[in-house]
């Protein structure tokens, strides 16, 4: 019901839910573009009781849970606020009571735009625009051979709180990061679950990288089972999706098969070969990205070496090959291995950490600068994990920060593997334009 029996409001009332769970608010927010928003909820809550709800935009929660806290009385106004993706024209946003104590009262909502456009030809994407695989490198638009650095998220299913318009903007201007990987696991809970949701926040995030001049992964996060086959029905609809809405885009990059394990190198170059010419007849011209066997190792992990991929290679072009490393973990013989792979054949480290192969225990700087170093001297783009705010070691934010809403700029809430790597994609690209 709309009230107006306690002061402070704006307007001619207030909103009081029913203390149901199921109650909702609904607003039609109309957008002169699509992009990213920050919504803002005015309300009150007298009960020193958590009245959580779920926020949902056209449909898609884009928060579970959300906290409306007690506000110290029913007077007593205060916000709460989310970063959510808004598509051009009409858009509903829907705030539902998760509990049997209903919503707090709820005086309004606003919506900021988001981020300040940037100027064109100064980002990344502007500079380089359309990037192709050239011999052993990746080219941009001039032909010019280029290294792209940046971040991996983590398991969308688990740290979307992580990736906020905020956060984006400091990754996009404070980090100077050429490129986002979003991360979207098949199982642990991710895209088997619930495809709808995990395609559409996949769908926002590109969008979101989009408008800040950043390449971006797609990344089709397979871990468990480590047969890439086990998920080629899933695959191709994903990647339909995907690549059927940004087709368009000069920034994607598709990664096909995260890390594949336990599983020959010849099932894999099957799957690829199923699953480049599916994106390729929607999107015929990004780039993709193929895992190596024994999680991206190029066969290291499983007493493999690079060769099984060089001498048997994926019959495709415009590709590339992906490995993954964790200093702490991976010495100096895959560091070896990783030089020898680059001069033969196109490769893209997706993952990388400074700790163990777990993400854990203590950072290894001395051993990842030196592979940082192998792959600025063979122009090898690399994107580290992650960003987020988990409790091992690899992730870059302190725990809690995320839940904060930052702060998201500087070193303050940043663990010593995130003031280190931050430091690196700071600074300056090499971008040839001639």
């Amino acid at each position: 019901m709309v009230e107006s029996n306690h002061a402070g409001y704006t307007g001619s009332g207030f909103v009081n839910y029913d203390n149901v769970s199921g109650g909702y608010v609904e607003w039609t927010v109309n957008a002169a573009q699509a992009g990213s928003a920050a919504l803002t909820f005015r309300y009150a809550n007298g009960t020193t009781v958590n009245r959580p709800m779920t926020i949902t935009v056209n449909g898609t929660p884009v928060a579970t849970g959300k906290a409306f806290n007690g506000t110290g009385g029913w007077t007593s106004w205060t916000t709460a606020g989310l970063d959510a993706t808004l598509r051009a024209g009409a858009n509903t946003v829907r705030a539902t009571a998760t509990t049997a104590n209903g919503g707090p009262n709820v005086d309004h909502l606003s919506v900021d735009a988001g981020t300040t456009p940037p100027q064109p030809g100064t980002t990344p994407v502007g500079i380089n625009g359309q990037l192709t695989v050239c011999g052993t490198k990746l080219c941009n638009r001039y032909g010019k051979p280029i290294q792209l650095r940046g971040m991996s998220s983590h398991g969308t299913q688990w740290y979307p709180q992580c990736l906020t318009n905020g956060s984006l903007d400091a990754l996009a201007k404070d980090w100077n990061a050429d490129v986002l990987r979003v991360s979207t696991y098949v199982q642990e809970g991710g895209y088997e679950t619930d495809p709808a949701r995990f395609t559409a926040l996949a769908h926002s995030l590109i969008e979101q990288a989009t408008a800040r001049g950043m390449y971006v992964i797609v990344d089709w996060h397979m871990l468990d089972p480590g047969d890439p086959n086990a998920n080629t029905a899933r695959a191709k609809t994903f990647f339909s999706e995907i690549a059927g809405r940004h087709k368009g885009k000069n920034n994607v990059l598709y990664e096909i098969a995260n890390e594949p394990s336990g599983v020959s190198w010849s099932r894999i170059k099957k799957y690829a070969e199923t699953m480049i010419p599916h994106i390729r007849a929607i999107d015929g011209d990004a780039p993709v990205l193929v895992g190596t066997r024994a999680w991206s190792s190029l066969g290291m992990s499983e007493d493999g070496t690079e060769s099984e991929v060089v001498n048997n290679p994926v019959n495709a072009s415009n590709i590339m090959y992906t490995f993954h490393f964790y200093a702490a973990s991976h010495g100096q013989e895959y560091l070896n291995t990783l030089s020898r792979a680059a001069e033969r054949i196109p490769m893209f480290v997706t993952e990388f950490g400074t700790q163990d192969y777990a993400g854990e225990g203590a950072n290894d700087f001395t051993m990842s600068q030196k592979y940082l170093d192998l792959m600025a001297s063979k122009k090898i783009s690399w994107v580290n994990w992650n960003f987020s705010d988990d409790w091992r070691s690899g992730a870059v934010f302190k725990d809690g920060t995320c839940n904060a809403g930052g702060p998201w700029t500087g070193t303050s809430s940043l663990k010593p593997a995130g003031v280190w790597i931050r430091d690196r994609i700071r600074s300056a690209d090499n971008f040839p334009t001639s």
